[in-house]
């Protein structure tokens, strides 16, 4: 219950300690906060200080690219953590620095690599947060006997009979929900996101209310380890053989088109750079076959599909008896799909579309919800055409 005199107290005109959902008195308890050198995690600092918490803001060195490119922005660059500590500094909290680089080298960047090679589309954040980012931090904020971790993620932490369930954050423009499908139930007993309900603006106002320097911080707009958006040039550096040449041939009718320069270089659903001029309608990368080196190319009609088998299936709650969409990119909106198969354990499944779903690329994720509510959702493995 949020009391006038907490919000009088406050600078922020917040019940602060109401946003944590502390399990007794905030003066008793103990927050560690993910801090990323960002605004976001800086302002869940702020607000954690604010609620009279003893709070602790972790920061995991994961990938330091900044130096290399003098590049803001990036997540992992030594210029973040110089934000974190001062900002750690300015709200005199505790803060700590780990390496975690060979962990998530690993962990994230050898598989992204790799996925590529395989002529997949990985999503590297998700399996960081799988990895790195909450398997670590859980058990650092364990350790240290938190009552509670908290991030900076848009997204929505709701009690419900049973357990807390997953929502997409109000502003469904920051939302980052895609990106948490993975998120264990026992993860989300312990893990708190304050921002959930606020827009970008208000977090903003938050951060200049509090005196942060990294108010104003542009977000970070790349994978924090390929800041420069050259997908394919980190790839081609761990896997040289990425970069060997090979057909673009047409999906339907085997002709070749023209050659590429690796297949690292595409995604299903890609138009632009395909460089073969002349033809009498646009072309779409249909399909990559990374044991020929194929780029398989056709019209956008060759990129429906009607279903998508999904592994490594996570599922948040009980599954609940409504109406289900998915997400199958991190911008797309969410579609109708039905669920054909069991969700949850590590378990394979199918989602079929209600109406055909263009540019679905295996090594993406597919996130499904009911109504704002994320559900899970799993690895795409592979599609099915719809038939002709």
């Amino acid at each position: 219950m949020t009391s006038s005199a907490s919000l009088t107290a406050s600078p922020f005109g917040l019940d602060t300690a109401a946003l944590f959902d502390l399990p007794r008195p905030a003066s008793e308890c103990r927050i560690v906060v993910a801090m990323s050198g960002g605004v976001d995690s800086s302002v869940v600092a702020a607000l954690a200080a604010d609620s009279g918490a003893e709070v602790i803001g972790i920061t995991l060195q994961l990938y330091d690219y900044g130096a290399a490119t003098g590049r803001k922005g990036a997540c992992c660059a030594g210029d973040d953590i110089a934000d974190a500590r001062a900002v750690a500094d300015r709200l005199g909290i505790a803060h700590y620095v780990f390496d975690h680089e060979s962990a998530f080298r690993e962990e994230v960047v050898e598989q992204f690599a790799d996925e590529y090679l395989a002529g997949r589309t990985p999503v590297p954040c998700i399996r960081c947060n799988m990895g790195p980012k909450f398997t670590d931090l859980f058990r650092m904020a364990r350790e240290l006997g938190a009552d509670c971790l908290a991030t900076g993620h848009y997204v929505k932490r709701v009690e419900a009979e049973g357990g807390p369930h997953l929502y997409r954050a109000e502003d469904h423009t920051r939302d980052q929900s895609y990106f948490l499908y993975a998120t264990t139930q026992e993860q989300l007993d312990y893990i708190r996101f304050p921002l959930g309900g606020l827009p970008k603006t208000k977090v903003r106002e938050l951060a200049e209310t509090a005196g942060l320097r990294n108010a104003m911080k542009p977000d970070s707009q790349d994978i924090c380890f390929v800041p420069d958006g050259n997908y394919a040039g980190i790839v081609k550096k761990l896997r040289p053989e990425g970069g060997v040449p090979g057909a673009i041939v047409h999906a339907a009718t085997g002709e070749q088109l023209g050659e590429h320069k690796g297949i690292v270089h595409y995604t299903v659903g890609q138009r632009k750079g395909l460089e073969i001029g002349g033809q009498p309608e646009p072309l779409y990368v249909i399909a990559l076959d990374a044991e020929s080196r194929e780029v398989r190319v056709g019209p956008k009609r060759m990129l429906a599909v009607e279903s998508a088998a999904l592994i490594e299936t996570n599922c948040i709650g009980e599954l609940p008896d409504a109406p289900l969409t998915a997400k199958v990119r991190s911008l797309a909106k969410p579609v109708p799909v039905t669920l054909d198969g069991p969700l949850g354990d590590g378990a394979s499944t199918v989602i079929r579309f209600d109406s055909p779903e263009f540019g679905v690329a295996p090594g993406q994720a597919a996130v499904i919800y009911a109504g704002d509510r994320v559900i899970g959702g799993g690895w795409i493995d592979s599609t099915q055409a719809v038939k002709a």
